[in-house]
């Protein structure tokens, strides 16, 4: 299987946030010129965005996967 694609990062992504928090308005990654790149998880229905930063954009989403997934995982234990 080839390597992984940041748009199949973003699918992710969004699966996971759609499955835990329910509605997803954007997933996705942009450039800053003085922080690097952002990926961004937009949530909706009172919950806040979720930012994750990294050097390249594959990385962003990689540190916004892990976060998801780490609130997930609190949220899960509690």
């Amino acid at each position: 299987m080839a390597d992984k694609q940041d748009s199949d990062r973003i699918k992710e992504i969004y699966k996971l946030c759609k499955g835990h928090f329910g509605d997803v308005r954007f997933v996705g990654i942009k450039y800053h010129n003085k922080i690097g790149w952002i990926a961004k998880a937009q949530l909706g229905a009172g919950f806040e965005n979720l930012t994750a930063d990294g050097k390249t954009s594959s990385d962003a989403l990689r540190n916004l996967r892990a976060r998801v997934k780490k609130i997930i995982k609190r949220y899960n234990g509690v």
